[in-house]
């Protein structure tokens, strides 16, 4: 089974929710894993906020951060509307990630340790059977727990939402190349890939939302496969030169080929934080049951579609270090 890695203590556990939420809500723990870096720490308590006021479930949040973000972090939980949320914050230390990712000395600050947490997740709830993975840039319209009953095939450790079977790809991605397939992602002019025999035209999947049973995560070493790929990526490039997006999401490709269970596509409605989010119809984004505004343009950033569906869900910064720079477009203003 997997080893701890390095640096991932936990900070906190607030361990029991205060009665009134006890008698409210129901008894099963959903462990729901984010990860909350300083400069996007509003998108974090977004994503949280909106989870939590539309389950009745016991929903405990698993939050991956750096030292320097823990106070800020603890503050704006506990002086809001977000005082009662079960949460436990955990200090992911970079250092784990040594000799498994290649930095490029002028564009250092471009490497984001905490988008690397997500192959982590056994080590960050150690006593839970099953999680959900989401990135800080999404917004939940209904019950997590209807996520958090995906069904996930025998010998399969996660549930993603496939890229050509997504629902938004009929809408969204027409025209964007093969970003949405495995050629997109992984150099296949290398022996290494080559070698792998997965079809380049495979579709891929968005790693920003997932179900995970750790149970066979654990089984089957995922986190070791990982750090595996990451690794010889470091000695042999092997990631497209053209790669878009994270690039976590190369290793979870070759690691969950054909080996990976689907989401309700309407649980990840994405790349409202692309030009194709415009494509979407109010009506579509008011079904979704998560929206996700994968992409450059992020929600409390200058310009993203449906930026005024976010800012619902959105909590002031008490100490005013997290502010909204806002421009809205002239689709929203004529909304």
């Amino acid at each position: 089974t997997d080893s701890n890695p390095l640096g991932l203590q936990p900070i906190d556990f607030i361990p029991a929710a205060p009665q009134r939420l006890a008698d409210e809500r129901n008894d099963k723990e959903i462990s729901v894993v984010i990860a909350a870096s300083d400069e996007r720490l509003g998108g974090a308590i977004a994503a949280m906020n909106s989870i939590y006021r539309h389950t009745r479930s016991n929903v405990v949040f698993h939050i991956v951060t750096m030292n320097d973000t823990v106070d800020h972090l603890r503050l704006w939980l506990s002086n809001t509307a977000l005082k009662n949320l079960r949460y436990r914050i955990l200090d992911f230390d970079p250092r784990v990630l040594e000799g498994k990712v290649q930095v490029d000395p002028q564009k250092a600050d471009t490497l984001k340790p905490l988008t690397f947490a997500r192959f982590y997740l056994p080590n960050l709830v150690p006593h839970a059977e099953k999680a959900i993975y989401v990135d800080d840039d999404i917004i939940v319209q209904d019950d997590i727990l209807e996520l958090y009953n995906t069904p996930l095939k025998p010998g399969h450790a996660a549930a993603f939402s496939d890229d050509c079977d997504s629902t938004t790809n009929k809408v969204a991605v027409r025209g964007a190349g093969n970003q949405y397939n495995y050629i997109g992602f992984l150099d296949y002019k290398k022996e290494t890939i080559r070698k792998l025999a997965m079809k380049a035209n495979t579709c891929s999947f968005n790693p920003g939302v997932f179900v995970a049973n750790l149970t066979e995560w654990k089984l089957q070493n995922i986190t070791k496969q990982l750090e595996k790929w990451m690794a010889l990526n470091v000695v042999e490039e092997l990631y497209s030169r053209t790669l878009a997006g994270s690039i976590t999401t190369p290793p979870l490709l070759i690691v969950f080929y054909k080996q990976h269970s689907s989401i309700d596509p309407m649980w990840n409605v994405r790349h409202l934080g692309s030009s194709a989010g415009k494509r979407y119809s109010p009506q579509f984004v008011k079904a979704a049951k998560l929206l996700h505004w994968n992409g450059h343009f992020k929600p409390w950033g200058r310009t993203a579609s449906y930026a005024e569906v976010w800012e619902k869900w959105y909590i002031p910064d008490p100490t005013g270090k997290f502010s909204l720079i806002r421009r809205h477009s002239e689709a929203y203003e004529a909304k």
